[in-house]
């Protein structure tokens, strides 16, 4: 996690990088690293809900929630949904990027996002979409990874966080719904690649291994 806090303090539009825990023994952690950290409910349905709790406190219009488990986000893409935020009307903003070769879109555990021509997204799924009715025409459809990283204006975030959850967020398990239930403007800012998340102890260790590759230390 501590990773993931240095990432988003190298962005140009970033003010301040601030924790949102729920176990003492995270911000435990962080203590020798002098990362500031605000201890939260347990009992927050998403992670959406947990960020509007410290946003409460917070004057800034603008409020990204980077997940702890992406200790290779880019910087230019945080300050890129900053940017957007700064330059828009939009309710919030996210990112995409073209599937990888070697993922697949079937995998429900890659959710996937369809936008309009604007790029503002009508859809998250687990499932694949769009969904291509006659694959034998020649036109295979085009897949967009959704990368789960998200800036909001703090004003409707605090809104969002009033509302109980919808249903096609709890069927799909996805926060992000709630906002299009309701009718609101999410942009997704599609990038090149995606970045490294962890979801699993080979992931973890392979992240060790890059990050031990590029930066070799002694012991």
């Amino acid at each position: 996690m501590q990773h993931v806090v240095d990432q988003v303090k190298r962005c140009q539009r970033v003010r301040d990088v601030i924790v949102a825990v729920d176990d003492e023994r995270i911000s435990n952690a962080l203590k020798p690293f002098g990362t500031s950290c605000v201890m939260t409910s347990p009992a927050h349905p998403s992670g959406t809900d947990r960020i509007a709790e410290v946003a409460r406190g917070l004057s800034d219009e603008v409020v990204v929630n980077v997940q702890g488990d992406e200790p290779e986000i880019e910087p230019d893409i945080v300050d890129g949904l900053i940017a957007r935020l700064e330059e828009s009307t939009d309710d919030m903003a996210t990112v995409a990027t073209p599937f990888p070769v070697n993922a697949n879109p079937g995998d429900p555990n890659l959710v996937k996002v369809v936008m309009d021509l604007d790029g503002r997204a009508l859809y998250f799924s687990r499932s694949m979409i769009p969904c291509p009715r006659d694959p034998a025409d020649g036109r295979p459809a085009t897949y967009y990874l959704h990368l789960g990283i998200y800036a909001y204006r703090r004003e409707f975030l605090l809104q969002y966080a009033s509302w109980p959850p919808t249903p096609c967020e709890l069927a799909e398990k996805l926060e992000q719904l709630r906002a299009l239930e309701h009718g609101r403007s999410i942009h997704v800012l599609k990038v090149a690649r995606a970045t490294h998340g962890i979801d699993t102890a080979r992931q973890y260790a392979e992240f060790v291994k890059r990050y031990t590759e590029q930066s070799p230390r002694s012991t």
